[in-house]
């Protein structure tokens, strides 16, 4: 399986309009942007679980999908990836103090889902 990891969050960051400096919330969303992340990082808030039942607990990602972005959030020091040398391999994936932070500002967000959700529940 050839999958292409991309570019570290450190060499992709630019100035931005108005930040004097590397801008936080870029480097944020740089780190966490895109569809599977946020969901791939608040799966793992419960604990430590193995590639396939996060996969079965992640509607709609592919395995190709999954893999690349937690070896991405690997790389980034959000995810700890621990391989057990047995037949069949094990993997398990647990989030690191970095991924346990970022959950905690991820909490608002699900918080938010949940209540437009209540309000809106065609959008779900």
């Amino acid at each position: 399986m050839n999958l292409k990891v991309r570019e570290p969050v450190d060499r992709l960051i630019e100035r931005q309009p108005g930040c004097q400096e590397m801008c936080p919330m870029q480097v944020a969303v740089r780190i966490i942007g895109g569809k599977w992340k946020p969901v791939i990082l608040y799966k793992l808030a419960d604990g430590t679980l193995r590639f396939g039942v996060l996969h079965r607990a992640i509607d709609n990602i592919t395995q190709r999908m999954l893999t690349l972005q937690l070896r991405e959030l690997e790389r980034d020091g959000l995810v700890a990836r621990k391989v057990f040398a047995q037949v069949p391999p094990r993997v398990e994936y647990s989030l690191t103090s970095a991924g346990e932070e970022m959950v905690d500002a991820l909490r608002p967000l699900a918080d938010w889902g949940n209540r437009h959700l209540a309000a809106n529940p065609a959008t779900g």
